[in-house]
């Protein structure tokens, strides 16, 4: 039926090409975004799963912060501790010459001095051993501590330990001396003992070290499989993409093309009256 008031073709060309026109824009933002699911309106479930996964990989870059702070603190303990265990080490020489009998007064007496500079060293490493507030090896000591999980359900402690003289661990206390050769056999005693305790500290420092380094890897590479699902479900495959805007906008032109013709279909009504 030719009528002026129902054009059903122009009708079809319009519905046909406000879908192209709604399919280009798509498309468009796919490009300029790089996703496929930009938005909640895009796919909602797609969406959600996206960014809970999103939101995981950014706790996860403060789980790893929280682990190189934890590490921070834990090399800075070891350190002080080895620097402690070379000064135990020298204390040892000088305890061991003293016990000596017979020594001259200048000698004792100078091994006295040495000994009790190695000695109170101790006391100024531990003074500096601090890292962000935090020390592992004073009298006080702190701990190392990392978030183990985005959630913040669990966390990986590793203890400090005091190595203050006359501790549990250095037992070389703050008046030890080897003015005597008899008091050089205690101190000698009380320095043996301290290389023992504080290598076995160390050990278990170090192992603590290493989980944490592991920790640290293990959170790495769970960000860039997260990252990965992301991008398997969210990312626009951009070769795809661009195929498809090529299509569309050809569709495009058609569509406004046939609009025409559709258009001016109602025209021919004007010959039936001349």
């Amino acid at each position: 039926m030719l009528s002026v008031n129902t054009n059903q073709g122009a009708m079809v060309a319009l519905q046909t090409l406000n879908k192209t026109n709604s399919d280009l824009d798509k498309t468009q933002n796919a490009i300029s975004t790089g996703l496929k699911v930009a938005t909640a309106k895009d796919n909602g479930a797609i969406w959600a799963i996206a960014n809970k996964m999103r939101s995981d990989v950014g706790a996860y870059d403060r789980v790893r912060e929280s682990a190189d702070r934890a590490a921070s603190i834990l090399d800075t303990g070891i350190a002080a501790g080895e620097s402690i265990m070379e000064l135990l080490n020298e204390m040892k020489g000088k305890a061991l010459a003293g016990s000596q009998a017979g020594l001259t007064a200048s000698a004792q007496a100078a091994l006295a001095a040495d000994f009790a500079q190695l000695r109170d060293q101790v006391t100024s490493i531990i003074a500096n051993a601090v890292f962000d507030g935090a020390n592992m090896i004073a009298a006080a000591p702190n701990n190392a501590v990392s978030l183990g999980d985005a959630a913040g359900g669990n966390t990986i402690t590793v203890n400090g330990a005091s190595l203050a003289l006359g501790g549990t661990i250095v037992t070389v206390t703050a008046t030890s001396a080897v003015d005597s050769a008899a008091n050089a056999t205690t101190a000698l005693g009380l320095v043996n003992t301290s290389i023992n305790n504080l290598g076995t500290q160390l050990a278990t420092w170090g192992a603590g070290a290493k989980r944490l380094e592991v920790h640290r890897t293990f959170i790495g590479k769970l960000q860039d499989a997260l990252n990965s699902g992301i991008g398997s479900i969210a990312d626009a495959d951009l070769a795809k993409e661009s195929a498809k805007l090529q299509a569309l906008q050809t569709k495009s032109q058609l569509g406004i093309q046939a609009l025409s013709i559709a258009n001016s279909s109602s025209q021919a009504a004007l010959s039936l009256f001349r």
